[in-house]
């Protein structure tokens, strides 16, 4: 049974997360297309963010490390905020489609289709202390501002939809409320163990997260962790 977002709502999002561009190298901005300009003042930001935290990725500092000049980023956006906000997007949308990109092989199980979504989404590139840093620093503008909230909120369901779709299409008996709540629980498991991994890089075994995560999400959904007997 299904429950939730459907299957195909599930391979639309993966479509939507592959399709969306990702920052381009940093050259002189004349001889970059609108988007690529746009893209690279996103990644000056990250940058910016992720070596000194948000206070130092003021408009000066995203233009020099760009090569743009400051009147540029007024061109695209209408301010700090916004570029702040484009950024923070930026950075959820990667973490997600990071994990969702071992969905698209078309000869996996719905069984093994969940096992292998929450090992991408505990290892390398999503595991990294660098994305703990940036997703961290951005906190703090999620209290002050409601736009920021949106978009947390939004790429938090984004990912929680995947994951309920996943679920939703295991072989067992489940409404969709109680599909919703077990994504709810295994979503945060993954982000606990994803915290902490990124935090200690060198504190755990290889594999070992993922490990830990399937047999915990496995647990909650009441069901044999893939590999082993029933």
């Amino acid at each position: 049974m299904q429950a939730g977002p459907t299957l195909f709502t599930l391979l639309r999002i993966i479509q939507v997360y592959n399709s969306l561009p990702m920052p381009a190298d940093r050259r002189p901005y004349k001889r970059e297309s609108e988007e690529t300009r746009r893209d690279a003042l996103i990644a000056a930001a990250l940058d910016l963010v992720a070596l000194g935290g948000p206070q130092a990725a003021t408009v000066r500092a995203i233009a020099q490390r760009a090569g743009v000049t400051p009147g540029l980023i007024r061109h695209y956006f209408s301010s700090k905020e916004e570029l702040t906000r484009a950024a923070y997007r930026h950075l959820m949308q990667r973490l997600t489609r990071d994990s969702a990109g071992v969905l698209l092989a078309g000869d996996l199980g719905p069984t093994a289709r969940l096992a292998a979504f929450v090992s991408a989404s505990l290892r390398p590139p999503v595991v990294d202390p660098l994305r703990l840093g940036l997703w961290a620093g951005f906190l703090n503008a999620l209290r002050l501002d409601p736009e920021m909230r949106t978009i947390h909120e939004q790429g938090y369901r984004a990912y929680r939809d995947i994951l309920e779709s996943l679920i939703a299409a295991l072989p067992r008996s489940a409404s969709p409320a109680q599909c919703r709540r077990d994504a709810i629980a295994c979503n945060a498991v993954i982000d606990g163990l994803w915290l902490e991994g990124s935090a200690l890089p060198d504190g755990f075994a290889a594999g070992e997260l993922e490990f830990i995560g399937l047999t915990a999400v496995f647990a909650i959904l009441n069901l044999p962790l893939p590999g082993t007997a029933a």
